[in-house]
C-alpha cells in the first residue's frame, strides 16, 4: 500500500447499500460504520490518523459493488469496509486484489475462501452452521426443509448443512430457491410444498426483502412455528423490524451476536447506536461486525501505521458488543462466540444457547476432531 504521512487524514471506502434488495440489513452496516468513525476520532483512537469516510451506494448490484470499488481505488483509498452478498464481496475482491487495497468484509458467509486481501469479520460455517446443526437434529425433528435465495451463499451453505444433517440422521426432504426479490406465487409455492410434506424444520438462507416476505406469508399460510419453526443463518434484527412481530416470533437465528445480551459493553453500544439512527434501530450481527471491524482496524493502525495493518491485526484485541473479538493470523477471519436466539413476543432475541467461549475461525473445516471443541477453542 501507498505510505500515507502521519500528518494527513486516512480516506476509508465505505460500500454498503442504500438502496435496493438487501439494504434492509446494510443500511445498518453503514451506520455502524459511522458510529465507531466517529468513535474513533473523537478519541484519538487510530493514534495521529484520522478517518475520514467515503459512502457510496452500491444499490445491493453487485455490478455497481464492482464499478464503486474502482471509483474508491481511482480516488486513492486502500481501505475498504462493505458488501453484504458474496455475490458482492466476490465482485469487489478482484479490484481490490489488483490494487494491493484491502477490503474489511463484515457478513457471514459460506467459508472455502482465503484473500491475502480480505479480513472476514463474519462468521464461517464452523462458527455457526455447526451449532445450528447440532441445535436442530437434538431438539427438533428429523425431516428438514431448505429454502434460500438464488445466488452463491444459499446453495454453498445448504450443501454443507446437509452434509452436517445426513451425519447426524437427518434427512432433507427437498432444497429450493427463489429469486432474490421474489414473487407472492414464488414463497406460495414453497408454502405449500411445506404444507404438503410436513417437515420438522425447515433451514431458511433466504435473505433481505425475500426473508420478510417469505416469514410473512409463512405466519399467513404455512404451519404453525411449534411445528415446523425457520432456523436461519441470515435473518437478524433488522428483518424481523420490517415482517412484524407476528411473523417472526418462536423463529430462530444462529448468529455471535443479538442486540439482547446482556453484557455492560453491549447495552454501551446498543444506546449509542439508537441515540444516533433512532430509539428503535434495529442492530444485528452484520451490525456489529460493521461496526467492531472498524476498531480493530483502528488499533492496528495506531500500532505501526497504513503499511502494516495486516501484520498488526493478529496483535490486537477489542472488547465488542459480543465479547473480545480478534482476528487469526493465519486465515484472516475473526475468532467470534457462536449463539442461538429465538424471536420472543417483542421481537427480540432470547438466547437460548451461547457457546460462551470464541470459537477460532477455520473456514475450510465444519466438522470438529472427534476430540471435541478444544483446538477450535482459544489459542492462536
Amino acid at each position: 500500500m501507498a505510505t500515507i504521512s502521519e500528518s494527513e487524514p486516512i480516506s476509508i471506502g465505505v460500500l454498503f447499500s442504500e438502496t435496493g434488495i438487501t439494504s434492509v440489513v446494510e443500511q445498518t452496516q453503514r451506520y455502524a460504520v459511522s458510529l465507531a468513525v466517529s468513535e474513533i476520532n473523537a478519541r484519538r483512537g487510530a493514534g495521529n490518523f484520522e478517518l475520514q469516510p467515503i459512502f457510496l451506494d452500491p444499490a445491493s448490484d453487485p455490478k455497481r459493488y464492482e464499478a464503486e470499488a474502482e471509483n474508491l481505488i481511482s480516488q486513492g483509498v486502500r481501505i475498504i469496509f462493505g458488501c453484504y452478498m458474496s455475490s458482492a464481496r466476490r465482485a469487489v475482491l478482484p479490484v481490490v486484489e489488483r490494487a494491493g487495497a484491502l477490503l474489511f468484509y463484515p457478513t457471514l458467509y459460506e467459508g472455502f475462501e482465503f484473500s491475502a486481501n480480505c479480513v472476514y469479520s463474519g462468521a464461517a460455517p464452523n462458527q455457526n452452521s455447526l451449532m445450528l446443526a447440532d441445535y436442530m437434529s437434538e431438539n427438533f425433528g428429523k425431516r428438514h426443509y431448505f429454502v434460500g435465495s438464488n445466488y452463491v451463499f444459499p446453495y454453498e451453505s445448504n450443501r454443507i448443512m446437509r452434509d452436517l444433517l445426513v451425519a447426524r440422521g437427518c434427512t432433507v426432504l427437498e432444497e429450493r430457491y427463489i429469486p432474490l426479490n421474489p414473487k407472492d406465487d414464488d414463497i406460495d409455492q414453497i408454502i405449500d410444498e411445506i404444507n404438503k410434506l410436513e417437515p420438522d424444520v425447515i433451514f431458511s438462507t433466504v435473505v433481505g426483502e425475500g426473508a420478510i416476505k417469505l416469514y410473512q406469508r409463512y405466519a399467513q399460510k404455512g404451519r404453525t412455528r411449534e411445528k415446523s419453526p425457520i432456523m436461519s443463518l441470515t435473518t437478524g434484527e433488522p428483518e424481523i423490524a420490517e415482517m412484524g412481530v407476528d411473523a417472526a416470533e418462536g423463529h430462530y437465528t444462529c448468529a455471535p451476536y443479538f442486540s439482547s445480551l446482556p453484557r455492560a459493553v453491549n447495552q454501551s453500544f446498543v444506546t449509542a447506536y439508537r441515540s444516533a439512527f433512532g430509539a428503535h434501530a434495529p442492530i444485528s450481527a452484520c451490525t456489529e461486525a460493521a461496526y467492531f471491524q472498524v476498531h480493530l482496524f483502528a488499533e492496528a493502525l495506531k500500532l505501526g501505521g497504513p503499511d502494516a495493518i495486516l501484520q498488526n491485526l493478529p496483535l490486537v484485541e477489542f472488547d465488542a458488543p459480543q465479547g473480545k473479538v480478534r482476528v487469526d493470523r493465519t486465515t484472516q477471519h475473526t475468532f467470534l462466540t457462536p449463539r442461538i436466539g429465538r424471536v420472543n413476543p417483542s421481537g427480540a432475541f432470547d438466547i437460548v444457547y451461547d457457546h460462551r467461549t470464541a470459537v477460532r475461525p477455520d473456514p475450510y473445516k465444519v466438522e470438529p476432531e472427534a476430540s471435541g471443541w478444544s483446538r477450535f477453542v482459544g489459542g492462536a
